[in-house]
């Protein structure tokens, strides 16, 4: 629920514009992140930091994860330099492959704390600091960017694109790290599948059609009238607009010349 909750209160003490399709757009996230929580699959028990070291070393959750680290170093030192001021979807899409680590490291030290209060030795075991030291860093790396991506584009429009992100790639790890597949059926796959859909398509709509100035006040008008409603940009990285279609071409300038 905090994409669209972000885009409204962003539209309020902000200041931020939210046309019709943008508060549609806010009630299909809603929507769409009830029915995923309806279908949620539940997630394989683990007890014991030595059950979680094995789930972390098994073939397929490194593949995974080196892949994201990869990724992930692709996106900071070659494309945030280049296309970081410019794409919404470079800084989000580090914080989101980031959050991936960060999750994983949240339920490692979950099953720490509830050993260390059963008199567990769990300060002695190494995966405990690993889980803290992986856990600063990927926090630190997505405060970081998200802060960057927040100073530059509109907070109406980074939440939402962030949250589908940040969904997709942590839904993704539990699925590999805690193969919560097996216990799913078919009608909470498809229950799962359509939810997120919808997420997608209300951010789509917060995304896409932000700038169109369509409210249920003007609506009919736009409707009847078959054009384009009228477009306002107020991005933050907008600081001038120059026009120059009202130019014709016969108000230019014209040279003459004579040959004698």
């Amino acid at each position: 629920f905090s994409a669209p909750c972000s885009a409204i209160l962003s539209s309020y003490l902000l200041g931020e514009r939210l046309n019709l399709l943008g508060k549609l757009g806010c009630m299909l996230s809603l929507v769409g992140s009830t029915v995923m929580v309806i279908h949620a699959p539940e997630d394989e028990e683990v007890t014991t930091l030595d059950e979680m070291s094995s789930k972390l070393k098994e073939p397929g959750f490194l593949a995974y994860a080196a892949i994201l680290l990869a990724v992930c170093f692709l996106l900071i030192f070659y494309l945030a330099p280049r296309y970081g001021q410019s794409n919404i979807l470079i800084y989000l899409t580090i914080c989101s492959v980031i959050g991936a680590f960060s999750v994983s490291s949240v339920k490692g030290l979950g099953i720490a704390i509830k050993g260390f209060f059963a008199g567990r030795p769990v300060l002695q075991h190494p995966l405990t600091w690993i889980l803290v030291i992986t856990l600063v860093a990927s926090i630190t790396t997505q405060i970081n960017y998200l802060n960057k991506s927040l100073d530059i584009f509109n907070t109406s429009l980074v939440f939402p694109i962030y949250y589908v992100l940040f969904t997709t790639i942590v839904i993704t790890t539990s699925i590999i790290l805690f193969k919560e597949w097996v216990t799913m059926t078919v009608v909470d796959i498809i229950g799962t599948v359509c939810g997120f859909l919808t997420i997608i398509l209300g951010v789509f709509l917060l995304h896409a059609f932000k700038d169109m100035d369509v409210s249920l006040g003007n609506l009919p008008e736009v409707l009847q009238s078959g054009q384009q409603a009228p477009v306002t940009r107020d991005d933050k990285n907008i600081l001038i607009e120059v026009d120059n279609s009202s130019i014709a071409p016969e108000d230019k300038p014209k040279v003459f010349m004579i040959y004698t």
